[in-house]
């Protein structure tokens, strides 16, 4: 009788020790258990499965996701928008409901194609050089045209958050350089990049010259009846040549580049736009917690039994 009473006041007192562990009235009690560095810390709230746990709903982009967005069933994200507005001129503006901008973009466009065309066919005939103009502003102006569709449908764009949006920073940014930082409110900025667009610019230019320069004495020089009589042989000027070609393809890798940070500087900043840089970011928060033995060996009864204690954790 002694025996039966023993161990069943032993498991009364395990049965009360580990009740905080366990599933109580349909909630997931949660005890924070302390253990050695690197053991995995719980909250010491209570969490009801379904309420408080929210399933991940951004749907993944799909032609079916952005039918439904362009006729007003769900919304689309700003690039999504702007792919379907590149596939599809117009379909920003429509998504934007402003429709009336639809017959403008498609008359700017097919305005500028038909200016191209026919005065392409008439330099062709004649040879004409005012022709050549006329064909290759139309065709700029078409592509205008569709850049400004582009560029309307992003701006139109309307978001419920006050601060900047990633995605359009990225899209402006694409579209024009600098316009992204602008939207950001770094305006300090568009000089830098600029700058960085001009040098490029500058330098392919030098270097295209040289390039053609030293071409064209390398063809002559091997041209015996050239009559070229310079001072420069051929196997100097093939060295100069593919040298000051290297350096204009530099110039093309450069511009690249500095596009590219162009428009990652924008999104990044555009993200950090409502990044906490606080002083008060740093906290300390004490509470008490269920610790486990860091060996259940050496409990007096082979069995680890939580202790309490009182944790100490840092955010920052």
């Amino acid at each position: 009788m002694k025996r039966f009473l023993s161990v069943l006041t032993l498991l009364i007192f395990f049965s009360l020790s580990a009740e905080a562990q366990f599933q109580r009235s349909g909630e997931v009690t949660m005890g924070r258990m302390g253990g050695p560095p690197g053991a995995n810390m719980q909250t010491g709230t209570k969490v009801n499965p379904e309420s408080d746990i929210k399933a991940d709903t951004t749907a993944g982009f799909s032609m079916k996701a952005l039918i439904r967005g362009y006729i007003g069933r769900d919304t689309l994200k700003p690039g999504y928008m702007l792919l379907g507005t590149a596939i599809l001129p117009g379909a920003g503006q429509i998504y934007n409901k402003q429709w009336w901008k639809v017959p403008i973009i498609y008359g700017g466009m097919g305005a500028g194609i038909y200016t191209g065309i026919s005065n392409n066919i008439k330099y062709r005939e004649t040879g004409d050089e005012k022709y050549k103009l006329y064909r290759n502003l139309g065709y700029i102006g078409a592509g205008l045209t569709y850049w400004g569709s582009l560029m309307d449908a992003t701006i139109s764009y309307k978001t419920d958050v006050r601060v900047p949006v990633a995605a359009k920073s990225t899209i402006y940014s694409a579209l024009l350089p600098g316009l992204g930082q602008a939207y950001n409110g770094d305006y300090w900025k568009i000089p830098i990049w600029w700058t960085g667009f001009v040098a490029c610019g500058y330098f392919y230019h030098q270097n295209d010259i040289q390039y053609k320069r030293f071409k064209y004495i390398c063809k002559m020089d091997k041209d015996p009846d050239s009559g070229y009589i310079g001072g420069i042989t051929a196997g100097q000027a093939e060295w100069y040549r593919d040298t000051y070609r290297r350096f204009r393809d530099y110039s093309i890798v450069a511009f690249i580049l500095v596009y590219a940070l162009n428009v990652i500087d924008a999104n990044v900043f555009a993200h950090m736009a409502d990044f906490d840089v606080s002083d008060n970011l740093a906290t300390i928060h004490f509470e008490p917690v269920m610790i486990e033995p860091l060996n259940p060996y050496y409990s007096p009864i082979y069995n680890p039994i939580p202790s309490f204690g009182l944790q100490m954790t840092l955010n920052f």
